[in-house]
């Protein structure tokens, strides 16, 4: 890629250094596959984690679940806090958090230090993703060179995601469990000597103080419905200990419009909520990551619950559907300037469904090829070619100053989505198995699942048309 003599916007006081094209999407790039591998890659580590630190069942369910909390709750904050005291800064900070963490994490000698640097691994998570996508928008100008930025971040988070079980499972065998931590140690310091040293800095003209009710109200808001979410697989959906954390959260949420609508100085402009690119975008964001994220969760169960695969078996199994996303995201930009941003994410999504379609079509005696691969190149191929444009679409329609607070939300949607998604899925595959061990009911379970989620993303194919904007989005008045 070519060196940027200028990145900076008009709301901004640039750096005096300049900043290589090159050097932003490296920096960007690593930092999401880091956050986005985090979430997935513990998962085959887990058994070997509750051996070694004696941890409960419940205790070794947290070791997920605290570090998903931590990050959809506390990345709106992040992604306005990038906006207020630079992009550099933050993402430095969340970095450097994040990797201080991993590094606590696996060198944990009780299970409460693991639990408490997942959190913390999460707060950095939450501070460094929106950060990551914020200078990348910030050091390339809208138009067909944003759009490819934005497909390599886009592919590589997704690579990221789908490289978890792989790379969890050959450090668990090769090593021990405490490498799915520690090998984030050496990235992160690598990356933030590197992004201290290359980076310039972007910082907000209007130095505008932090809207701490704001900030609190949603960052309490998410994490608690988030804490609701995670406790419906082990609870159910009626059970107190799930409903009174939603509602709670709910509500929580309601009184942070309030003050929000309120505030001379507000976490999130409402206007921004009002463009319709931002949310209708974010709306779809929000409902195909509840389908493509339960994706890799019930395939690797079901590779090795009924077909016999262990588990680095399962994460060899997924390496063509992680090559689909990243090849899919990577194509996404050079389609996008024929289709259009709307018709592209459309088409996307329509080839998600279709696959999961077929996934649903699952038998316990399937064989690789029509039961994990074909399917999966289409399920992640589809959302490959949907995310970037979706991502574009919320991106170009926020103002420069907002950047940041968008980026959060592409990001808080995502997750969010993510998490309910796996949870309500959950609960239908279990309601279809009924507590059976059994290979045809437990195959049964995951294919009504996965029936579901075509529904889900076909409703979602009927809002994106209704309600995307069909034109390059305009950027909302100040």
């Amino acid at each position: 890629m070519t060196p940027m003599a200028d990145v900076s916007t008009p709301t901004l006081i640039p750096d005096r250094r300049t900043t290589s094209t090159w050097a932003v999407v490296f920096a960007a790039c690593t930092g999401q596959f880091l956050v986005v591998l985090d979430v997935s890659v513990v998962n085959v580590a887990l058994p070997s984690m509750r051996t070694d630190l004696a941890l409960s069942a419940s205790a070794l369910q947290w070791v997920v679940n605290a570090y998903v909390i931590a990050f959809a709750g506390f990345m709106l904050l992040g992604g306005r806090a990038a906006d207020i005291y630079g992009r550099k800064r933050m993402f430095l900070i969340g970095l450097g958090v994040f990797t201080a963490a991993s590094l606590a994490g696996g060198l944990a000698q009780e299970g409460w230090q693991l639990l408490a640097a997942r959190a913390a691994q999460g707060l950095g998570a939450a501070v460094l993703s929106p950060a990551t996508l914020t200078i990348l928008t910030a050091a390339v100008p809208e138009g067909p060179a944003r759009s490819r930025a934005i497909g390599t971040w886009m592919a590589v988070g997704a690579g990221g995601g789908a490289a978890g079980g792989l790379i969890g499972g050959v450090l668990t065998d090769a090593l021990s469990w405490r490498w799915v931590l520690l090998i984030n140690v050496p990235i992160g310091a690598l990356v933030l000597t590197g992004a201290a040293l290359r980076l310039a800095e972007g910082v907000a003209g209007d130095r505008r103080r932090v809207d701490l009710p704001g900030a609190v109200l949603v960052t309490a808001g998410l994490a608690t419905v988030a804490y609701g979410i995670v406790q419906t697989e082990s609870e159910g959906w009626t059970a107190a200990a799930t409903l009174l954390p939603l509602l709670s959260g709910l509500a929580l949420l309601a009184v942070f419009v309030l003050v929000e609508a309120r505030t001379a100085a507000p976490l999130m402009p409402l206007r921004v909520l009002g463009v319709r690119a931002v949310s209708s975008a974010n709306v779809a964001m929000l409902l195909m990551g509840s389908a493509t994220f339960s994706m890799w969760y019930f395939v690797t169960m079901y590779a090795q619950n009924v077909l016999g695969y262990s588990p680095l078996q399962a994460g060899a199994a997924l390496i063509p559907t992680s090559a689909a996303v990243v090849i899919a995201s990577k194509l996404a930009p050079r389609v996008m300037v024929r289709t259009g941003a709307k018709s592209l994410a459309v088409i996307g999504v329509l080839v998600t469904a279709s696959g999961f379609a077929w996934q649903s079509t699952m038998g316990v005696d399937g064989t690789y090829l029509t039961a994990v691969c074909l399917p999966g190149l289409l399920m992640m191929g589809g959302a490959g070619l949907a995310s970037t444009p979706l991502a574009t679409l919320a991106t170009t329609g926020a103002e420069p100053g907002d950047a940041g607070l968008v980026s959060g939300l592409v990001n808080t949607s995502r997750t969010m989505g993510g998490a309910l998604g796996l949870s309500v899925l959950s609960t239908v595959a279990a309601s279809r198995t009924g507590g059976s061990g059994a290979a045809a009911e437990v195959t049964a379970g995951y294919a009504l699942s996965f029936r579901v989620a075509c529904a889900v993303l076909l409703a979602g194919v009927v809002i994106m048309l209704l309600w995307l904007p069909g034109h390059r989005p305009a950027r909302p008045k100040g």
